[in-house]
């Protein structure tokens, strides 16, 4: 088999997270080719050495990153772990004496095939962590990616709010001030539609002083004015009713003298009377003057003499000049009293 000798390589995961799923993978690895390693030794036998150029050589290329201190001490316990159990020991057939150059053949080749067969698998392991390593990378970046979109929409969203409840601070801000501003400038227009309206209270109530002491005044004024000429009424209704009163007395005196004078022309007193004799007649007069009836209010004791001095007011009777007098003194003397003596007629 012309192949040379193969060099397995097993790269170092680059992810922490890909130790898992690589390690199993090396611990297989190497136990297989453990197992290759023991079966090309030389062991006694009558068989002459093969030549040292066919045994297959595995060289593991490492390239240590911060994390294969950490696969490395778990490969060592692993391998102190399997080295306590027993290697299987290859079998030794017996010597063939008859065909010896074709017995090592075999089994060089047989190394040579599960040696290509080990190093196809380790790359395809190799390829399979890999392509894990890969996905995991971007996945990883994809997270990486989202936590920092995430991120930078939390910080927007924090920023946006910032600025939101700034705004709104500034808005309430401006709005308080505006709400003072405006209570300020109401309170300035209420104190001085109260300054005015006590002012126009001020000024009214003034008016209304002065005019209820103009209306003081011109009552005042009214009433003495009226008091004078109540007073001047009532001193001229007095020297009026005093006139009146003195013309109706007048009058009445006149009347009463007047019948006085006809009942003494018409009296026949009695032979003998007496001048001590005196009868006072009661007489009641009609509208006309009229003799209505005649009765004696005080008797003289003597009947002939009272009897004559009703047949003179009978005899005298009607009184016509009782028509010229006024209404109302004609209504005082239609009944009056005379009192008849023999001296005279009263």
């Amino acid at each position: 088999m012309g192949k040379g000798k193969p060099q397995v390589t097993v790269a170092a995961p680059h992810d922490p997270q890909d130790v898992g799923y690589t390690l199993p993978i090396i611990l297989a690895v190497a136990v297989h080719l453990a197992i290759i390693v023991f079966s090309l030794i030389n062991w006694p036998s009558s068989t002459p050495e093969p030549d040292s150029s066919s045994i297959v050589q595995a060289t593991f290329v490492s390239t240590e990153t911060f994390t294969d201190q950490a696969q490395q001490v778990t490969e060592q316990q692993a391998a102190m772990n399997s080295s306590t159990e027993p290697v299987p020991e290859p079998e030794v057939s017996e010597p063939d004496v008859a065909e010896p150059d074709n017995q090592e053949a075999e089994q060089q080749a047989a190394a040579e095939a599960e040696a290509e067969a080990q190093a196809q698998a380790l790359e395809e392991a190799q390829a399979a962590a890999e392509a894990e390593a890969q996905r995991r990378a971007e996945e990883a970046e994809r997270l990486a990616q989202e936590q920092a979109a995430q991120a930078q929409a939390r910080e927007a969203a924090a920023e946006a709010e910032a600025q939101a409840a700034a705004e709104a601070e500034a808005q309430a801000a401006a709005e308080a001030e505006a709400q003072a501003a405006a209570e300020a400038e109401a309170e300035a227009a209420a104190e001085a539609a109260a300054e005015a309206a006590a002012e126009a209270e001020a000024e009214a109530q003034r008016e209304r002083e002065a005019e209820e002491q103009r209306a003081r005044e011109e009552a005042e004024r009214e009433a003495a004015a009226a008091a004078e000429a109540a007073m001047q009424r009532q001193l001229e209704g007095e020297a009026e009713a005093a006139a009146n009163a003195q013309q109706a007395q007048q009058a009445a005196n006149s009347f009463i003298n007047i019948v006085r004078r006809a009942v003494e022309q018409a009296w026949l007193i009695p032979p003998g009377a007496s001048d001590s004799l005196s009868a006072t007649l009661q007489i009641r007069l009609g509208p006309s003057g009229e003799l209505l009836a005649t009765s004696i209010a005080t008797s003289s004791g003597d009947s002939a003499f009272d009897r004559s001095a009703m047949q003179a007011v009978e005899h005298a009777a009607p009184f016509g000049e009782l028509r010229d007098l006024p209404a109302e003194q004609q209504r005082n003397l239609r009944q009056f009293n005379l009192r008849f003596t023999p001296g005279d007629v009263r």
